[in-house]
């Protein structure tokens, strides 16, 4: 892959690490925004913007432009920021539509809008977004995450289509991701079917490289051996 310089939204948790040390691998230049205010383990050769609330389009484009500023432009977006809730309508609270609105479908949205102006000044401008493959088909409980996440699979398909031939916009779309947090919430699981954080990095990472260049607007399975 030609050495690109990306812009990673959660780019502190579990996933966005593990994108980060893929891009970088591959000579890449990364950035990291994120909510939580510090990194717990700072990821050699990559900036870090703490405490940024992404759904906050004021703060996010500062976040945006100090980073673009930092790695000398802005070739890819990868938006990695969001958030889970498990809770049946009947016995939970409607507060978590708003929460899960907030932190999945808007970050989203307002990430790529003060990215654009970065991307668009570069000549292989590539957004790629977390969607999930639990939004393609919401089991029980999972209504308020699947609609936010079915929200970044519409919003990278209209994306998709307002910039074609500027900037290829895609989503890859995981089953469960094997990260402490979920090993801890599903002590029961066949942990071997879930796909690995290597593995939705690696397919991101693709779909950011010059072989992609021809893909956009895909929603991208990544299934691992569910």
């Amino acid at each position: 892959m030609t050495p690109r310089t990306f812009v990673i939204t959660g780019g502190f948790g579990v996933l966005g690490q593990a994108v980060a040390r893929a891009a970088l691998a591959a000579g890449g230049k990364v950035a990291l925004i994120d909510f939580a205010p510090s990194n717990r383990t700072p990821l050699a050769g990559a900036i870090e913007i703490g405490g940024v609330d992404l759904s906050d389009e004021t703060r996010a484009r500062t976040a945006m432009d100090q980073a673009a500023a930092a790695l000398g432009g802005l070739d890819v977006l990868v938006n990695v920021a969001g958030g889970f809730v498990w809770q049946t309508l009947e016995d939970g609270d409607l507060a978590a539509w708003s929460r899960m609105f907030s932190l999945n479908t808007l970050t989203c949205a307002t990430a790529c809008k003060v990215a654009l102006p970065h991307l668009l000044a570069s000549p292989a401008g590539r957004i790629v977004s977390v969607g999930a493959g639990g939004a393609v088909k919401a089991g029980a409980g999972m209504g308020a995450y699947a609609a936010s996440k079915a929200g970044v699979h519409r919003l990278t398909e209209s994306l998709a289509e307002e910039l074609k031939g500027r900037v290829t916009v895609n989503a890859v779309l995981p089953s469960i991701i094997d990260t402490p947090t979920n090993r801890a919430d599903m002590p029961d699981a066949d942990v071997t079917t879930w796909v690995t954080p290597e593995e939705v990095s690696a397919a991101i990472l693709w779909l950011a490289s010059d072989a992609a260049g021809g893909v956009t607007g895909a929603l991208l399975p990544v299934s691992g051996r569910v």
